[in-house]
């Protein structure tokens, strides 16, 4: 095979091949080097690539596989992640002027796993300040562009995993979500990002945005590669007190059982208000589409998710500040202007208002969990409208004008607070070319059924059908 045509395999595909020795890991990596030196001056996905370590660690693979030591399907499959994980030797920014230069000394756990598996880590993406932000117009760095149009936001905070993925200059790229931040990249940008559920993937060695309400996860060009990268990540982790010890099943396994039998639920309220018609037409054919294979569609009532957002903004900017408070005081210039203005709103709110956010989000859960008594998933919108313009500030309803993070944040912020998994798959196009986004919501440690019923659509839509086109 043309090492040309490599980035355009899934993860599963190219695994095969190594599996196979149709290809070496050598091959691939320099394939993915080339890809992002196509693509990445125009698009500012990543903010450190990994070229002469990588075609080293790619050289250690092929060897170790050609001996007959094959690790599994992330042996020798070149990945990337946020830079806000903690690679030891490797610079982690964290999107920012206060750690430009911070070079950490140990790996976080997620790495490690990744290692483990043989995995080739190609590079550092791109993000949001901190990842306190949804658009990823970082001051410091420069936006994050989106590949299916350049003037448009990647989404955020994870966007530059969003954009690399996306062009085929990773096969998988590891993303945290604390209010929306893998889903609402995977909407913008035509790809697969999963937050699974809190505790499932271990955060030591991930620096904290909101610790009750941060999540790593996979973006992904298929539902199946997502399945194979939360395999090699999930289990519990001592040094992360937010770790779960629920038995990691196989998450490939169910992949192809289809969704007959299942009961799919279409919040009434909520998730369809202030929607773009676009995007709003494509979750429904993609609603048909699951009614279709057989999923048993009902609408179901989730009146409390209208609450996500006044408790997620007291709940995460009470968080946020605590993480930032001394540099806040010591360095107030060296932020972008609107996550000191975030911080600076997180520092005026009260102890009892956090507590008592905490004791309201109890209830949020159990209002989730009485829904979840009548289906088994949730279909939603990822993302009320398609990647904006970069310099677009507002988003303007018929009734009302909404902030560009509010809006952006609105349908993806409720599974934040719920730790529950939820899953965005593409689901069609606008009509001026831009991807849109179906957001899948599970039960708590239910990921199976998720993915499950994401891959039935992405087989039977066959969606993502266009790429990116290199310029």
């Amino acid at each position: 095979m043309p090492e040309t045509d490599l980035p355009l395999l899934s993860l599963a595909e190219v695994a095969r091949l190594l599996k196979r020795r149709t290809v070496s890991p050598v091959e691939v990596t320099r394939a993915i080097l080339d890809q992002i030196a196509a693509f990445d001056h125009r698009l500012n996905a990543f903010l450190t690539v990994r070229g002469n370590e990588a075609l080293a660690a790619a050289r250690r693979a092929e060897r170790a596989i050609r001996a007959g030591r094959y690790r599994g399907p992330l042996h020798g499959v070149p990945v990337s992640v946020k830079d806000l994980v903690q690679t030891a030797g490797i610079r982690t920014t964290c999107g920012s002027r206060i750690l430009a230069e911070w070079v950490p000394d140990t790996d976080a756990t997620l790495i490690r796993r990744f290692r483990e598996a043989g995995a080739i880590l190609i590079g550092k993406t791109h993000l949001h300040e901190f990842a306190y932000g949804p658009t990823n117009l970082n001051p410091h760095y420069g936006p994050s562009r989106n590949p299916w149009d350049p003037d448009r936001m990647t989404g955020g905070s994870s966007g530059g995993s969003g954009g690399a993925v996306a062009t085929g200059c990773s096969y998988a790229s590891i993303g945290t979500d604390s209010g929306g931040s893998l889903r609402i990249p995977a909407a913008f940008c035509g790809v697969v990002g999963l937050k699974p559920t809190y505790g499932r993937i271990s955060r030591a060695g991930i620096f904290p945005l909101s610790w009750s309400q941060d999540h790593a996860g996979p973006l992904t060009r298929t539902v199946a590669d997502a399945a194979i990268t939360l395999q090699a990540l999930a289990g519990f982790d001592p040094a992360d007190p937010g770790s779960s010890r629920q038995p990691v099943p196989n998450f490939s396994r169910g992949l192809t059982a289809g969704v007959k039998g299942l009961r799919l639920g279409v919040p009434k309220e909520f998730f369809w208000d202030e929607v773009d018609p676009e995007v709003a037409g494509a979750v429904r054919k993609a609603v048909a589409v699951l009614a279709g294979l057989g999923g048993s569609v009902r609408e179901v009532h989730w009146p409390m998710a209208a609450e996500a957002r006044a408790l997620s903004f007291l709940i995460m900017g009470a968080e946020a500040f605590s993480v930032h408070e001394r540099w806040l005081k010591e360095r107030p210039e060296d932020y972008g202007p609107d996550v000191r203005q975030r911080l600076a709103q997180g520092a005026t709110i009260l102890a009892a208002d956090y507590l008592r956010a905490q004791r309201l989000r109890r209830r949020f859960i159990e209002s989730l969990d009485a829904v979840f008594e009548t289906c088994d998933v949730l279909l939603t919108p990822t993302v009320p409208v398609a990647a904006p313009r970069l310099e677009e500030s507002n988003l303007r309803w018929p009734k009302e004008t909404e902030s560009m993070t509010a809006a952006l944040t609105r349908f993806t912020r409720p599974f934040n607070l719920t730790g529950t998994p939820a899953l965005s798959v593409p689901c069609g196009f606008t009509a001026g070319g831009l991807p849109v986004g179906l957001q899948i919501a599970g039960r708590a440690f239910d990921e199976a059924t998720v993915l499950r019923v994401g891959h039935a659509y992405e087989h039977a839509a066959r969606f993502p059908v266009r790429r990116p086109q290199e310029s």
